[in-house]
């Protein structure tokens, strides 16, 4: 793929449009917002920015497509990513699917503010959808106007290149770019709305299908549609599956297991690293099983199963860094209900959601090992790790550099040391005598299980900052790369932007990135929590 012969211009990019070309569309062409019935896209243009400018691009994405580096500076790139010019046999769409928002069906929701621009082929074989963020309105946006500002758009396209690195199922982002305009919001909703800089995120993804693309067309009996989108979704992104071909009920049950374990895989990457996506709507769940629509989520600093960075969940906190496992288990019973008029069969369908429960058991158990550096399966270790989660619980403790500094525990230490060990992750500078007790339990009986295994402490070690990064997209950092980009300055973004590309390495001179939350961003708008606005 990295050979100059197989690299494409803007130009020469081979653009795909078999998802309008097979499924039903919106006969209406004119964009004005309404409902959608017997389609799964509409037509839409996306707005011109004609002071459009290049902030940041992902040159890794750019190659993975097999577009030339040397691209990403040209003019026509900018106009191409802002939506304000099409390239050849780009027939630019917005999808509509639904969702269950909070718990509760909300009907029709659709692509508010995003219009796919087509599939590229890429030299690799893989086929990438390009979808444009905040480049206008949709028949889908309802009140709203379609845009997107640059705090929100500079969250998506850091966070979802750096989940790409730590080794997480997410969708990519291939740009970022101002759009020289303004956009008015009211960030917390409270009566206060004022003009911020308006930007577009290319993302990129093999599929930005949802579960509630499914769940709409149920809602409405259209189950010839939902038939064709199904049998579209499982030969083009399930092409393994036996009968991919020709779907029938075997197919559509392996489908379903497929997702859960699938998703199962993406919610247990989110416990190992702390992320919360802070909004798991049905809509917002990827059939692929892919980490999809960066909104307020956040990373945890202190240790806190109860976190959300969502103001619009404050109260309920449904999605809470520790109900997540469940939330997704909860969106497959949905997504099993939207299948089931090509099913029609529960129990199959019931089965699998039961095995997704001890699939994601066993997961999490298995990731918690490799975090602690534990090769070998004991019948001790679960309880081992739910003790140190109610460990962190008596002091704040950040879990990103616990885990980080863990690592450095010898087999030959006594307990007590491991207070110095992982020191640099507590948030106060003396423990309470509970919190420094039960972490020294707690380390007594981390060594001698360490003691049952032969494994020397620098190969635990190595094997332990694999799987436990050092460098993540922390709540300030992002702020503070927002609020300088805001003001012309886009430097900390391309910091940012490199250092994440290799989160499981110390790197010289970026100590500063991998600190403790300071005190003053504990409480701090776009630290400590977001709201949905942008």
């Amino acid at each position: 793929m990295n050979k100059a012969l197989d690299l494409k211009t803007l130009e020469t990019l081979e653009i795909d449009t078999s998802f309008i070309n097979t499924l039903p569309g919106d006969p209406i062409l004119e964009n004005y917002t309404r409902q959608v019935p017997k389609a799964c896209y509409s037509h839409v243009q996306p707005e011109a920015f004609p002071k459009a400018s290049l902030i940041a691009c992902s040159k890794e994405m750019a190659l993975q497509l097999g577009l030339k580096p040397e691209e990403c500076e040209s003019e026509l790139f900018t106009r191409v990513f802002s939506g304000t010019e099409l390239l050849e046999n780009m027939q630019p769409y917005s999808c509509c699917y639904g969702g269950h928002q909070f718990g509760n069906w909300a009907g029709q929701l659709g692509d508010g503010r995003a219009i796919n621009l087509g599939d590229v082929n890429a030299p690799d074989g893989q086929q990438w959808t390009l979808q444009l963020k905040g480049s206008g309105p949709t028949p889908y946006s309802r009140s709203a106007d379609g845009l997107a500002v640059l705090r929100s758009s500079v969250r998506e396209y850091l966070c979802s290149e750096a989940m790409h690195h730590l080794g997480i199922p997410t969708t990519r982002a291939l740009c970022l770019i101002a759009t020289g305009e303004s956009v008015v919001r009211d960030m917390f909703y409270d009566g206060h709305p004022k003009k911020e800089p308006g930007a577009v995120v290319c993302r990129v993804s093999p599929t930005f299908t949802r579960f509630g693309s499914f769940e709409i067309l149920t809602a409405r009996k259209e189950t010839d549609i939902l038939r064709s989108l199904a049998n579209y979704t499982i030969k083009k992104d399930f092409p393994h599956l036996p009968g991919s071909d020709n779907p029938g009920k075997a197919t559509y049950l392996d489908w379903f297991h497929d997702v859960c374990l699938k998703t199962a895989d993406m919610v247990i990457h989110w416990m190992r690293v702390g992320f919360v996506h802070g909004v798991m709507n049905t809509d917002n769940m990827s059939i692929a099983g892919l980490t999809i629509d960066y909104g307020p989520y956040g990373w945890l600093e202190n240790y806190d199963p109860d976190w959300t960075p969502n103001t619009t969940d404050a109260e309920g906190r449904r999605y809470r860094f520790g109900n997540q496992p469940m939330i997704a288990l909860w969106n497959l019973v949905q997504f099993a209900n939207a299948i089931y008029p090509l099913v029609e069969d529960a129990e199959p369908l019931e089965d699998i959601l039961k095995e997704y429960q001890t699939y994601y058991e066993k997961g999490w158990l298995d990731m918690m090992r490799g975090k602690l550096g534990l090769e070998k399966n004991n019948s001790e270790d679960e309880a081992l790790c739910l003790e140190l989660i109610q460990t962190f619980s008596l002091t704040e403790t950040d879990m990103t550099l616990f885990f980080r500094h863990l690592c450095e525990m010898e087999k030959s230490q006594a307990s007590e040391s491991i207070i110095e060990v992982v020191r640099p992750a507590f948030y106060s500078d003396e423990l309470p005598d509970n919190a420094r007790n039960g972490m020294v339990t707690w380390g007594q009986k981390y060594l001698d299980r360490l003691q049952q295994e032969n494994r020397p402490d620098h190969l635990r070690s190595e094997a332990m900052n694999g799987v436990n990064p050092l460098y993540v997209l922390r709540n300030y950092l992002a702020q503070q790369a927002i609020d300088k980009s805001e003001q012309g300055d886009h430097f900390m973004i391309h910091e940012l932007q490199e250092v994440l590309k290799k989160p499981y390495t110390l790197q010289d001179g970026k100590e500063h990135l991998a600190g403790k939350r300071p005190e003053w961003a504990r409480t701090r708008a776009g630290c400590s929590m977001l709201s949905c606005s942008s």
